[in-house]
């Protein structure tokens, strides 16, 4: 009797044909990282993998490059929040702005003012929708425009509403994006971060615009953490019975909990 004592294919077997080794190590690294605080070295991943440090090398020097892990410590590689972006810019995005615009208006129509959202993505606070003010005057900022983390009201919302990892990631994205030497953190700005976040906002001169006020609140998801920054451009009308500073104060800070009840449910900020 002949027996045929070649090995099954079988279904992972067949799927092996297929694979792409570079891809699989590159993919191991980031699913490595995703899962460690505090980084790794390349010693520390190759022995976790199972493989030898010179495997790793150029792939991790690739990883740095396009920007899904940075390098610091000297030899300690990190997770940045490239990924996270990715994974969460478009579809939710779009969910974000179809949600926030009708109560952007509302804001806009009820404080005589205008007012901007914006959320951090890939080292840069990015507004992602805007409202004009319903008077004839106003200060706008066109969609997609870029401002930093560290001297804005938006930055400094985002920054203050994240957990302290999310927090240094931010700012070593920013840091990285921007000229290192020329863009740091101003020494001042844990405490007012610790200030905001009990407040639950940000009012200060805008400096880019002599003139302008911002007044700034969270929109949080479920765990407290700021998915967006709502930002209204303040500027002191003329007319007597426009809405006053300290109720657009108010106005933006209801506006900004409307949203984040409409977008993700009620948000409990007991724990805040």
């Amino acid at each position: 009797m002949f027996i045929d004592e070649r090995p099954a294919v079988t279904i992972e077997d067949e799927s092996d044909r297929y694979r792409a080794p570079a891809l699989d190590k590159g993919l191991d690294i980031l699913e490595l990282l995703a899962r460690i605080d505090g980084g790794l070295t390349q010693a520390e991943i190759a022995k976790a993998l199972g493989k030898s440090p010179n495997e790793f090398y150029r792939m991790l020097d690739r990883l740095v490059r396009r920007g899904y892990v940075q390098r610091q410590d000297g030899d300690r590689f990190y997770l940045t929040l490239k990924l996270f972006g990715l994974a969460h810019y478009h579809a939710p995005v779009r969910r974000l702005v179809s949600f926030a615009t009708p109560l952007m208006r509302e804001f806009s129509n009820r404080a005589e003012q205008a007012c901007h959202l914006a959320i951090f993505d890939r080292g840069s606070v990015v507004v992602i929708a805007q409202q004009d003010s319903p008077t004839y005057w106003g200060i706008s900022i066109r969609v997609g425009a870029q401002i930093n983390l560290f001297n804005t009201g938006s930055g400094h919302i985002l920054l203050a509403f994240r957990d302290e990892k999310q927090r240094q990631m931010m700012i070593n994205e920013q840091r990285r994006q921007q000229d290192e030497e020329n863009d740091q953190p101003p020494a001042d700005l844990d405490d007012r971060l610790r200030v905001l976040r009990d407040k639950g906002f940000e009012t200060m001169d805008s400096l880019q615009t002599n003139g302008v006020r911002n007044i700034s609140a969270p929109i949080l998801a479920m765990d407290g953490n700021a998915l967006a920054a709502l930002t209204c451009p303040y500027i002191q009308p003329v007319n007597p019975n426009a809405p006053t500073y300290d109720q657009v104060i108010d106005y933006v800070r209801e506006a900004a909990k409307q949203i984040s009840e409409t977008v993700v449910g009620t948000v409990d900020t007991s724990e805040l």
